[in-house]
């Protein structure tokens, strides 16, 4: 009995000091992970309060919490709903993780640290925090699209992180930074993914269906813990975070159909955890020392907030997101967290780190986490803000974009060059052009020796031979990249946008042409980024940023070239279509574009809708609607009375004006709840995805 005492003393303290600081915060209204953080530094040892808990056994804790968040959000995202966003997570996550380890190694050298503390920092701002964003969208009753862009790219930057940690554990014990070692490191986690998701899918399912046949919420809630913490514990065993293991058994709970009633039973036991978790976080924060580095806190806290917010954004715009929900998620994932403490404790334990470095990034992640719900709540008035300061060519690219992607993706297996031909192709150039700079760095001196003894050269020259050889060496292999990244633009967009047979006018040029040019900058982005991650330790800092800034330059001049030459096929476009609806004036039955559809590739799913007498949109502009902004659909054009008008967006609207809408399905129906003021659409839109509001 003894020895439970301080373990009761402990908990008791925790909790009840973290009950009055969320009851404090909710008053104010405002979040209570910030209670939970303060209610850290109440109990914790850097705080003159005559109020203390043993980290040790909270932190022991606090790993409940971990795991059962984890588990939580797993059952919200099964398996099949996580393949499903694989595209676009996965092209979001890879830019976006390369992106940050590339600028934090260029911060970490830039404050003056070492070669190893510098990469230590960009692993560690590059992993958003799944516990952070997992409680603030469960406060705000964030679901729907916007929750499953985020999930998935949460689960992409998860499995980088596990492979991080494998590399810089590696790096600090004198392994080495290689080629094999990355490919055994993500061999082991592919197979131990492979393996538990192929055998869980056997038995999981089953097994809970099973369970929840005996109509005992009891016993179902035990058996579905009892798997999470088994997972978990396979995960620690296996060398991978209990977290990983926590979100497959989630996941493989989900298929089973039962996902939201085991949510809804372990609910209470998460949030006790989850909110000693937090208390714990904040227990590790040493004020003293966040003063002594408070330029490096500083300069990390403002790189994670702008550079995740950029990188998550401009990836997810890329894989066909809107504007909105591309900016909304790339603010929703602007903090660093657990992930970022594993990270970081690694480098000091193993000594490859100053001690410093993990006082640092607990402070980052305390700044970004106390910001993390003001973004997400400002999320959507600054994602209305950039959509009415985009040029109006870039407006109109932006609307149609995504119909693209939606087309590209059905007509993918039907493109004239397969893309799981071209893909690997390219993935092998530049695993080729990496191993020939790594070589080349790493063999740098016993190089440039052999070379200056057979040549006769001193070791100046021998070394620019040696650099200029490994250059030659890359050509071809960047030649073939480039080769494959048009080829695979091409594919794409013509399966999208399919070109016209010979000797008929092409009218899908324009669009088809803006198509291949974003799709090549964002295989640049997806191949390049992480390709100037993995070589900037070895080669100086200028030479790869600005081989890249080249290219996306190039590519920035042709695309902006093309988006006039698109604005210009959309007006035309809308002259025709304005002349299809005038001749149809008058008539009983509904307006209809489906003659005109044919005649205007490129131009999404073209849809009329007439306004209402009393509807909302009735009296009011465009501008006042913010129609694109908040649904992605755009106006093409009005007809009233048989007579057309190119919109401007300042021109109230009236009773019976027919409106032309673009862009993909779901923008489509979004605009035309909106604009009928639909209660029961709204309803369910507002349900699915509050930031809707």
């Amino acid at each position: 009995m003894h020895a439970v005492e301080p373990f009761l003393q402990d908990l008791a303290l925790v909790l009840c000091v973290a009950a009055v600081t969320s009851v404090l915060f909710r008053r104010l209204h405002q979040p209570v992970v910030l209670g939970y953080l303060l209610a850290g530094l109440i109990v914790g040892p850097h705080v003159p309060i005559p109020l203390f808990a043993d980290l040790g056994r909270i932190h022991t804790l606090s790993e409940l919490g971990v795991i059962l968040v984890m588990f939580s959000v797993g059952l919200g995202f099964s398996i099949r709903k996580f393949l499903g966003v694989v595209p676009t997570a996965g092209l979001t996550g890879l830019i976006q993780t390369s992106l940050m380890i590339w600028l934090g190694y260029l911060v970490g050298q830039a404050l003056g640290w070492t070669g190893r503390e510098s990469l230590f920092c960009g692993a560690i701002v590059a992993i958003s925090s799944t516990m952070i964003v997992a409680k603030v969208f469960a406060e705000q009753r964030i679901r729907g699209k916007l929750a499953d862009l985020v999930f998935g790219v949460l689960v992409v930057e998860d499995l980088a992180a596990v492979l991080l940690l494998a590399l810089l554990t590696t790096v600090s014990t004198g392994g080495g930074l290689s080629g094999s070692t990355l490919a055994a490191s993500a061999g082991r986690l592919g197979g131990f993914l492979l393996a538990l998701v192929a055998v869980g899918f056997l038995l999981v399912p089953r097994a809970i269906r099973l369970v929840a046949r005996l109509k005992s919420s009891e016993t179902l809630l035990v058996a579905s813990i009892g798997l999470c913490f088994a997972l978990a514990l396979l995960a620690q065993k296996l060398g991978y975070p209990v977290a990983l293991g926590a979100f497959l058994a989630g996941s493989l709970v989900a298929e089973s159909g039962e996902g939201d009633q085991v949510e809804h039973l372990v609910r209470s036991v998460r949030d006790v955890f989850a909110a000693i978790f937090f208390v714990s976080v904040g227990m590790i924060v040493d004020p003293a020392v966040i003063v002594h580095h408070w330029p490096a806190v500083l300069i990390l806290t403002a790189l994670v907030l702008v550079g995740q917010t950029l990188s998550v954004s401009l990836g997810a715009f890329l894989s066909g997101n809107g504007v909105r929900t591309s900016v909304q998620a790339g603010m929703s994932l602007a903090q660093i967290g657990e992930f970022s403490f594993l990270i970081a404790g690694v480098g000091v334990t193993l000594g490859a780190v100053g001690e410093f470095l993990y006082p640092v990034a607990v402070a980052v992640s305390v700044l970004t986490t106390f910001s993390t719900p003001w973004m997400i709540r400002a999320s959507e008035p600054v994602a209305l803000f950039v959509d009415r300061r985009l040029p109006k060519r870039l407006q109109t690219f932006a609307a149609l974009y995504g119909s693209w992607v939606e087309q590209a993706r059905d007509g993918g297996n039907e493109a004239p060059t397969r893309p799981g031909r071209l893909v690997p192709l390219m993935v092998l150039d530049a695993a080729i052009i990496a191993a020939v700079i790594l070589g080349a760095s790493l063999s740098m001196d016993r190089l440039t020796h052999w070379v200056g003894a057979h040549a006769g050269l001193d070791p100046s020259a021998a070394r620019v031979m040696v650099v200029a050889g490994a250059l030659l060496l890359c050509v071809p292999f960047f030649l073939g990249l480039v080769r494959c990244a048009r080829a695979l633009g091409r594919s794409l967009a013509a399966a999208a946008l399919p070109p016209a047979p010979d000797g008929k006018v092409d009218l899908a040029a324009a669009p088809r042409r803006a198509l291949v040019v974003t799709l090549q900058l964002a295989m640049v982005l997806m191949l390049g980024i992480p390709l100037l991650a993995l070589t900037q330790p070895f080669i100086p800092a200028l030479y790869g940023a600005i081989v890249l800034v080249v290219i996306l330059g190039v590519l920035g001049v042709v695309f902006w070239h093309s988006a006039e030459n698109l604005q210009e096929h959309v007006r035309a476009g809308a002259q025709v279509i304005i002349e299809a609806l005038a001749r149809q004036a008058g008539e009983a039955a509904p307006p209809s574009l489906d003659k005109v559809q044919p005649l205007l590739p490129g131009f999404g799913e073209l849809t009329p809708i007439t306004v209402k007498p009393a509807g909302p949109a009735a009296g009011k502009t465009l501008a006042e609607l913010n129609l694109r902004g908040l649904t992605g659909a755009t106006v093409i054009a009005i007809t009233r009375g048989g007579v057309g008008i190119l919109p401007t967006g300042k021109e109230p609207l009236q009773a019976d004006d027919v409106l032309v809408l673009a862009g993909t399905h779901d923008a489509v129906e979004a605009a035309r709840d909106l604009l009928f003021g639909d209660a029961a659409s709204a309803a369910n839109e507002t349900a699915a995805d509050p930031q809707a509001r």
